[in-house]
């Protein structure tokens, strides 16, 4: 597709369905994490607003949704306990939202890019494996859980596998059949012989599978096997206009002398900024068109977007994947359908909250398995095996790092294995023996690499410590742009020494130093060379 073709306003028959699907999805997972942070439930539709209208106008980021995450909602509830009010953490999360908007302007965004891919298809395959696990309760009727939960260890005691057998206590007939119907719904959707039907492009499954649930539970409402309140969604009613207004909540700027609320402010922007960073770049790997998201320009707008809430009273900011992954299996193809999600979060908010409240959990679970199964694809995890183990380990202790702690110790437990990988190959390939160029039992050519850090001292040492009696040996650095102090010293002390051991060492060294060139100024000379060949050929 042409770039010309993703304009916001060319594509509203793919981006307004997919929107509704995002802000179906959005309402309880906005809802939860409130809970779990111990903030006003209205607190995480305010962010779910604000992340949907301002962040997405102000992003670069296509697909990418934003809204509360989950991976905040331990500091945020242990921030408001410390700072002792919600209106003093609401100052913090302003001052987070600074902070994070100096980040983008200083360009840190470019840390994103130092993540492997085979630690980001492990994050998404993680979400995946764990969407699915924290779903089944809930699929079943037993909701002690939060919505939106990713941590292992959970705040009612248990964790995701225990949890999986406690729910066996409190099994409804009726949840488990709006699961399954919903399901049936969603993967009927997915057959080529429904997607070909006009209604269907505009009218997605997710629509479908809500509506059919709702009817069944109204259907069942004051009998036996009826759904409890707590098996529904639960947002916020006002009794007028001014009443949904009221539930507004202001900063406390009388605590700017506090040091706490400074801390709170860089903790939030650190962890926010790190996981928008993680997320943004799953995201354009899922992207069906391979869009690249400006990092530094999303980091600005999470951080303006983190000003907004803190100032109206909502949770902190991020990208967050599951809520993206859903607008990009959804057909979305550009930030409209974020934006149209935040706009149908306050007007449903705000007029029809009772309908909402309609929804039962167990529908949006079943939203949220195919979204999970998408994610987490046995061929995924067949294409990372064959792909080695230097990918597939760093993918596999990603993804089981997330299942059982959290979303960024999963992700660190990754980048160390994958780090260790790189250390492992540099010590083991910091040069090449070049076999056409050896004379056999007389010569030995080593070429070094470009870079030759500090990090290949013992495999270098190792190798010339190695060379027998009576050789030639040609090291040629003539490709190495940078070479450390360190590894300097051990050819020199090398080429001391071999004279000891009839050795002769030649070394052949960098003819050009300087600083490397961009892309554009290399083909720009390469350009003017040629251009100027051909002058001169036509002159002659």
């Amino acid at each position: 597709m042409e770039q010309s073709n993703f304009n916001m306003f060319k594509n509203l028959k793919s981006d307004l369905p997919a929107s509704i699907v995002v802000f179906l999805v959005a309402v309880p997972l906005c809802l939860g994490i409130a809970l779990a942070s111990g903030a006003p439930l209205f607190a995480g539709i305010i962010a779910g607003i604000v992340g949907g209208i301002v962040v997405g106008v102000i992003s670069g980021s296509q697909l990418g949704v934003s809204g509360p995450a989950a991976g905040l909602a331990v500091i945020v509830l242990t921030a408001i306990q410390e700072l002792g009010a919600f209106e003093t953490f609401l100052l913090a999360v302003v001052i987070g939202g600074v902070i994070q908007t100096l980040l983008g302007f200083a360009r840190a965004g470019i840390i994103g890019y130092y993540f492997p891919s085979s630690v980001i298809k492990g994050m998404l395959a993680g979400i995946g494996v764990i969407i699915i696990l924290k779903q089944i309760p809930h699929a079943v009727g037993y909701d002690k859980d939060f919505e939106g939960s990713l941590m292992f260890n959970q705040p009612d005691g248990h964790n995701t596998l225990s949890e999986l057998f406690y729910m066996f206590e409190a099994i409804n007939p009726t949840a488990v059949i709006i699961t399954l119907i919903s399901l049936a719904i969603l993967i009927l959707w997915e057959q080529p012989f429904i997607k070909n039907l006009s209604m269907t492009k505009l009218v997605k499954g997710p629509l479908v599978a809500v509506a059919t649930a709702i009817g069944l539970a109204w259907a069942t409402k004051g009998t036996a096997y009826g759904l409890n309140p707590e098996m529904m969604v639960s947002i916020p009613v006002a009794d007028n206009i001014a009443g949904f207004f009221q539930q507004f909540t202001f900063p406390d700027f009388t605590q700017l002398t506090n040091p706490a609320v400074y801390i709170t402010g860089i903790t939030i922007a650190v962890v926010a900024s790190l996981e928008t960073l993680l997320c943004l770049e799953a995201t354009d790997k899922l992207d069906p068109y391979k869009r690249v998201t400006p990092a530094n320009l999303e980091l600005k707008a999470q951080g303006i977007g983190n000003i907004v809430s803190g100032l109206i009273g909502g949770l902190p900011i991020t990208q967050v994947i599951v809520r993206s992954s859903t607008n990009i299996q959804s057909g979305g193809k550009t930030k409209m359908a974020a934006i149209a999600h935040g706009f149908l979060l306050i007007l449903c908010a705000m007029l029809i909250p009772n309908i909402l409240n309609l929804i039962p959990l167990a529908s949006l679970a079943a939203i949220l398995f195919v979204v999970g199964f998408k994610l987490a694809k046995p061929v995924l995890f067949k294409e990372m095996y064959q792909a080695g183990t230097e990918y597939f380990v760093p993918f596999m202790v990603t993804i089981l790092g997330i299942v059982f702690t959290d979303l960024l110790m999963g992700i660190g437990m990754g980048m160390v294995v994958a780090i260790f990988n790189v250390l492992y190959k540099n010590y083991q390939k910091p040069y090449h023996i070049d076999e056409t160029k050896s004379l056999q039992g007389k010569e030995i050519y080593l070429e070094l690499s470009e870079d030759v850090t500090f990090l290949n001292k013992a495999g270098i040492l190792r190798t010339l410590d190695q060379m027998p009696n009576g050789v030639k040996v040609i090291i040629d650095a003539s490709k190495t742009v940078e070479m450390d102090k360190d590894v300097r010293e051990i050819i020199l002390d090398f080429k001391e020494g071999a004279k000891y051991k009839d050795i002769e060492v030649e070394i052949i060294s960098r003819k050009r130093k300087g600083v490397q060139e961009s892309p554009v100024k290399v083909f720009e000379r390469a350009y003017a060379h040629n251009v100027g060949k051909e002058l001169k050929s036509q002159v002659a």
